[in-house]
């Protein structure tokens, strides 16, 4: 762990046994969730470096974690893998407390919305995207891609969600119908993640092609 303003290390987490493939801070601040290729979740108080949960083994992936993402309210990360398989994991507890069936290959994204700590999104390699409902660990839709899905990002507290694709194009997709609402075209290659800027207004998408191209989304807030 950096300090940006110094360029100095404050903290160096150790206890993964492979590579560290996702990562993030709790929105309150108060925790760090890694992922890993080693198959585990590691959830670390940032002052002391040291693991408060190590959540791995039965009931959990079997195989490299590629993805994570943590609720608004810091309780609940969401977890995918290249088993094909989404966990749920309370941040608290360091337990899993539901998965979410339904792909059938690589989990590549994910993400919580904003608006509702109940939804969240998933892409994968099986060419889908899924919306689903946490309190019930069920799925809302599923949203059918030409190729596999790469990256995700909810716009905002909207109930949108885009999507980044292999085929290079970025789609906006309605979590409630899950119709496609937008399709956005200029990538030579895959996309490899999402931004969405602080006014909500525009989407930003990286691709393997060498671009970075920016979005106008400004009808979907």
């Amino acid at each position: 762990m950096w300090n940006a303003d110094h360029n100095a290390i404050l903290n160096t987490f150790t206890g993964h046994s492979s590579t560290v493939t996702c990562g993030d801070f709790t929105p309150d601040g108060k925790l760090i969730c890694t992922g890993s290729d080693d198959a585990s979740l590691r959830i670390w108080d940032p002052k002391t470096a040291q693991s408060r949960h190590v959540v791995r083994g039965h009931g959990y992936h079997t195989d490299g974690l590629t993805c994570l993402s943590i609720s608004l309210d810091s309780q609940t990360i969401v977890s995918g893998s290249k088993d094909n398989s989404v966990h749920i994991v309370n941040v608290n507890s360091g337990q899993v407390v539901g998965s979410l069936v339904g792909h059938t290959n690589s989990v590549e994204c994910v993400g919580i919305s904003s608006s509702s700590y109940h939804w969240a999104a998933t892409g994968s390699m099986d060419q889908k995207l899924i919306i689903w409902d946490l309190a019930h660990q069920s799925s809302r839709c599923t949203c059918e891609h030409d190729e596999g899905v790469t990256s995700l990002a909810w716009l905002g507290s909207s109930r949108y969600v885009a999507s980044g694709c292999i085929d290079g194009k970025v789609r906006i997709w309605d979590s409630l119908s899950g119709d496609c609402a937008r399709t956005f075209s200029g990538h030579a290659d895959a996309v490899q993640s999402l931004a969405i800027t602080a006014d909500g207004n525009a989407i930003i998408s990286v691709s393997t092609d060498g671009s970075a191209r920016v979005f106008d989304i400004s009808m979907f807030k």
